[in-house]
């Protein structure tokens, strides 16, 4: 059985930093990012007897707008759905209710989301980002 949580001292912060310096969206990111971003948000894990196999985070007010971002699931622990789930955990959540807006980014997941509600943007030319040079170049890697 997994069970989610959002206490922060439960996290396996190490074990985070390896799953995002491995991921398509943060390649390398260095370990004091990673603690900043668990410091400036709202953070689930996802345990399987003691030991995190998920992780997710949300950026937020709590009050218009919401950003869930780091989704990552270990992967022995895939294709059981646990990513949409914790997804939907957020989206469920009382602090979350009243939200005009919950966004996230994917490259391959689309269809895990839209089963929770998720959709492309309705004014896609609306949307803009700055990306730090080094970063976007990473990406484009």
């Amino acid at each position: 059985m997994i069970t989610v949580s959002d206490d922060k001292s439960a996290l396996d912060v190490a074990q985070i930093h390896a799953w995002l310096a491995s991921s398509y969206w943060s390649p390398g990111i260095a370990r004091d990012l990673v603690d900043r971003t668990i410091a400036g948000s709202h953070c689930l894990g996802a345990y399987r007897d003691g030991v995190q196999v998920g992780y997710a985070r949300a950026i937020t007010d709590r009050a218009t707008f919401a950003w869930i971002a780091d989704v990552w699931i270990d992967a022995p622990a895939r294709g059981q759905g646990l990513g949409r789930r914790m997804v939907q955990w957020f989206v469920d959540h009382p602090d979350y209710q009243g939200i005009r807006r919950i966004a996230l980014v994917t490259a391959d997941a689309h269809g895990v989301y839209e089963a929770i509600g998720f959709h492309a943007p309705l004014r896609p030319e609306r949307y803009m980002e700055r990306l730090d040079p080094a970063f976007a170049a990473a990406l484009r890697a």
